[in-house]
């Protein structure tokens, strides 16, 4: 049986693009790990990681910050008084 690769669909959901991401980023990124474990268990571990990082993620869209406004200040010489001696 060849192994096919199924693309990810562009219509499809942001939380399971991210899920998928996620999955993908842990895996290559905890190699190491995947020796230890074996291949089964490291991929449970992966997806339910993968799952509690998603579920933090809010459906709202991020807002853009809105820019600050200059306050203009106006420079204000101090005039000091000299006194003379007599």
């Amino acid at each position: 049986m060849p192994t096919k690769k199924i693309a990810v669909k562009k219509n499809a959901p942001a939380k399971e693009n991210i899920l998928k991401t996620i999955k993908d980023q842990l895996s290559t990124n905890l190699l190491e790990l995947k020796d230890h474990l074996g291949e089964k268990k490291f991929g449970k571990r992966i997806k339910k990681a993968a799952k509690l990082l998603v579920a933090g993620i809010k459906k709202q869209p991020i807002k853009k910050p809105v820019p600050a406004t200059k306050k203009t200040t106006v420079a204000v010489k101090k005039v000091t008084k000299t006194t003379k001696k007599k």
